[in-house]
């Protein structure tokens, strides 16, 4: 834990050796518009296969405000925003990304909001500067996030720029296994969140980092870790089913007692079986990932490994 000051900024970053410097002038800039408010930026390196750490380096070394953490091997953004969280010092703290997408200019839109009502602000956007894939994979994960947690539909899209008090940070921290998923930290601690929307803009340089295999294992975190929604789901499919081939064989009998000539369908049975089948292994897998992710919190797999941490010295 560093020196008291008022916010912290903490980005994970990963290939993003052309645009993270850019992001921390902008914050820079902002940051003289108030020069009562102390500040500290936290950059961790998730494993990121290009330049970024030297380039968190040189920005350590001419700052004594900024903090490097190097993970050591790819641990995905939220272990990173965690890794981030334990090390920052602020009354409030800011997540944001490393692309430049986020309006880094408007946080304190975001900040002024935090009172009394509200412990965590997101930022939404009316229109995102996203690939299809990604639009609706945040869709998605939005929806999902939802259905866990009880929320009203009509709450717009968060995103991972937000701004939240400390001791929805220290809530979240007491979260120590492998699979932290953020947004469903936040849920879990708190209701009192508000959405400002803000202009989202394009990509500094390169393509976004999430594919679809991290966007598969993000949703899993988040179906797995907070909730048994997904395996109440597969009671009422079961259920669904049930009722449907009790129906199916009612109707299979009074056909053949009404017409003998009638001869047994193998197409439909087939398809019924590969249906029931399908279903069955389908839950059988949730229940693997369920009981395998206990196996690993229980083997206490951890959550993220720091290979180094660098700060300017300052006399």
């Amino acid at each position: 834990m560093g020196i008291e000051c008022s916010l912290s900024f903490i980005i994970p970053c990963y290939r993003s050796e052309n645009t993270i410097r850019e992001v921390v002038n902008e914050i820079d800039t902002t940051m003289l518009k108030r020069k009562d408010l102390s500040y500290e930026i936290i950059l961790v390196n998730d494993g990121s296969p290009d330049q970024v750490w030297n380039v968190i380096r040189s920005l350590t070394n001419e700052s004594g405000y900024i903090t490097g953490i190097s993970l050591s091997r790819n641990f995905g953004q939220h272990c990173a925003l965690m890794a981030g969280y334990r090390n920052a010092a602020g009354s409030i703290v800011v997540s944001l990304d490393d692309d430049g997408q986020s309006p880094v200019n408007e946080v304190f839109q975001l900040i002024e909001q935090l009172d009394d009502d509200y412990d965590v602000v997101y930022a939404t956007y009316p229109v995102y500067r996203q690939s299809i894939f990604r639009r609706w994979g945040s869709a998605f994960a939005n929806k999902m996030t939802h259905y866990m947690f009880d929320m009203k539909d009509d709450l717009p899209k968060q995103s991972s720029f937000f701004v939240m008090k400390h001791y929805v940070v220290e809530e979240i921290l007491r979260y120590d296994h492998a699979f932290p998923y953020i947004t469903g930290l936040i849920f879990r601690t708190t209701r009192k969140i508000k959405m400002i929307p803000l202009p989202h803009r394009d990509r500094i340089y390169g393509k976004s980092g999430y594919n679809l295999k991290s966007l598969v294992s993000l949703w899993l975190n988040g179906f797995t870790a907070f909730s048994v929604k997904p395996l109440e789901f597969g009671a009422y499919i079961g259920f669904l089913f049930s009722i449907l081939g009790f129906v199916f064989a009612l109707i299979t009998i009074v056909r053949k007692l009404v017409d003998p000539s009638i001869q047994t369908g193998w197409s439909s049975m087939i398809s019924a079986v590969m249906i029931i089948g399908g279903v069955i292994m389908l839950m059988l897998g949730l229940i693997g990932e369920y009981i395998g992710r206990i196996y690993l919190c229980i083997n206490h797999s951890p959550q993220y490994v720091i290979r180094e941490i660098i700060k300017k010295d300052i006399d």
